[in-house]
């Protein structure tokens, strides 16, 4: 996608200054002021929505991150054969070529911990711990031959989130904030909830690196003020706190006026998106608005919804509906190199049946359509145990699974295969950059073409790599 035009212009920054200040003739003058009144023209709602270059499939995002990385082999991978095999070594030419995080590669096959059923008009098989998402089977995409390059977490949640294990680089968020802009004015257009503990990769998995920091994902708190100090202190009333903003407005103006600095834009344009989100985060967060019914079904008590998972996933919703383009929910709490039992279901108690109740309410209330929602962590885990209590699986990048659902994505669907024992993908792989090659596809872009250029080079999301994954495309 060729660049827009207000980036183009941020990146003139050094050129106008130094032309200011050698005032080397009327041409160079008239230059500046061709491009003062281009970047101003561009950059009075620099997050206005844009139509992508191709016809999209969906116009917003609902990421379900999953850190640490649930067991896909006891989730939603069924291996008959892996059970039968379990306590034994596995066979030497399965692990040729292989690396593991932390365990020995010879070490015992563990089986699934949990019963398997099959569910659906397809008869997905899908673990007992997962009863909620077992119920809304025929509307989810399921990739079971996700392979990815990094086997720790922290530079493979960053590779999932950015395409990169290096820090520094836009995350997928970013990518789709930059080539689509919001529908929001009066919140950001990529927001991040957080539950569980937190991330490895940190702010990394949601920041903006070489784009433009209007880009980046911004944190919100799940109770009282999405930001803090939203609020304002006391004997501050709202004529004086406009009154300051203004005075800052003007000073900022004038260094823009003076250096052409795009971030000094995008101050200013932060303190205005801050004074109108002190009216549009209460009324955010107030989930009086929702019935009962609501409530219940992503499992909240009506009377008192308290922070959690499962009021991230409401809260995903209700930003959608206000325009939000890019939401990204992160709980970290998946990673079982021991007790991995108790912790599964742990696990899924707090979030198979907000999951699902995410995917219904989007469908019931037809933005299931045109909205992508994910789930999925930055890897798998190892068909082999770790851990002396025989109850705890390894970090496994090799095979893993993520599921989908929603706009331009084939409902109640497979795809992909592991082998017996859960070890190697058999058929249809899909890497991390293919992944992402398809999820911009479905937004509207070729992956190819939407770039940014920083540093002397075009850069993209898939990096020079990743491939269409025709099979999941509805």
């Amino acid at each position: 996608m060729t660049n827009p035009l207000r980036d183009e212009m941020a990146r003139q920054t050094s050129r106008r200054w130094f032309l200011r200040q050698c005032g080397v003739g009327m041409g160079s003058l008239a230059l500046a002021s061709l491009l003062n009144s281009e970047v101003q023209a561009v950059e009075e709602n620099p997050l206005a929505p844009r139509q992508p270059p191709l016809a999209p499939k969906a116009k917003r995002v609902i990421y379900m991150f999953h850190a640490g990385a649930p067991s896909q082999l006891d989730l939603f991978d069924f291996k008959p054969e892996l059970a039968k095999w379990s306590g034994k070594k596995p066979p030497a030419e399965l692990l040729e070529g292989y690396r593991a995080a932390f365990i020995k590669p010879d070490s015992a096959l563990l089986g699934p911990k949990f019963k398997f059923a099959r569910h659906g008009q397809l008869g997905v098989e899908l673990s007992e711990l997962v009863p909620y998402l077992a119920g809304v089977a025929d509307d989810v995409c399921f990739v079971r031959s996700m392979k990815t390059d990094a086997v720790n977490h922290a530079p493979a949640q960053i590779l999932m989130n950015t395409g990169s294990q290096i820090l520094g680089r836009p995350s997928f968020g970013a990518w789709t904030l930059y080539g689509l802009g919001s529908e929001s004015n009066n919140l950001p257009g990529y927001v991040v909830l957080s539950s569980g503990g937190g991330t490895s990769g940190g702010a990394s998995n949601w920041g903006c690196g070489f784009l433009p920091t209007r880009y980046a994902g911004v944190p919100f708190r799940s109770s009282g003020d999405p930001i803090l100090y939203l609020s304002n202190p006391r004997g501050i009333d709202e004529v004086a706190q406009r009154e300051s903003l203004d005075a800052l407005r003007e000073l900022n103006e004038q260094e823009l006026a003076q250096f052409g600095d795009p971030e000094i834009q995008a101050r200013i344009n932060a303190y205005e998106l801050a004074y109108r989100m002190q009216t549009s985060g209460p009324e955010l967060m107030d989930l009086s608005q929702e019935t009962s019914t609501t409530l219940e079904m992503y499992g909240l008590d009506a009377k008192n919804p308290k922070p959690s998972y499962a009021k991230n996933c409401l809260l995903a919703r209700r930003l959608i509906e206000r325009g939000v383009r890019f939401v990204q929910l992160f709980h970290e709490a998946w990673d079982h190199h021991g007790n991995l039992t108790a912790g599964l279901k742990g696990r899924c108690r707090d979030t198979d049946q907000a999951s699902a109740a995410l995917v219904r309410d989007l469908k019931q209330r037809g933005l299931l359509e045109d909205t992508i929602v994910i789930w999925g962590g930055e890897f798998g885990r190892t068909p082999m145990v770790q851990g002396g209590s025989g109850d705890g699986r390894d970090h496994h990048n090799r095979s893993f699974t993520m599921w989908m659902a929603g706009g331009g994505l084939k409902s109640g669907h497979v795809h992909g295969e592991t082998d017996e024992f859960g070890f190697n993908i058999a058929r249809d792989p899909v890497h991390v950059h293919d992944l992402h090659a398809t999820l911009l596809h479905l937004l509207g872009f070729d992956h190819t073409q939407l770039t940014f250029r920083s540093q002397g080079r075009d850069f993209r999301l898939t990096d020079i790599h990743g491939h269409l994954v025709k099979g999941i495309l509805a």
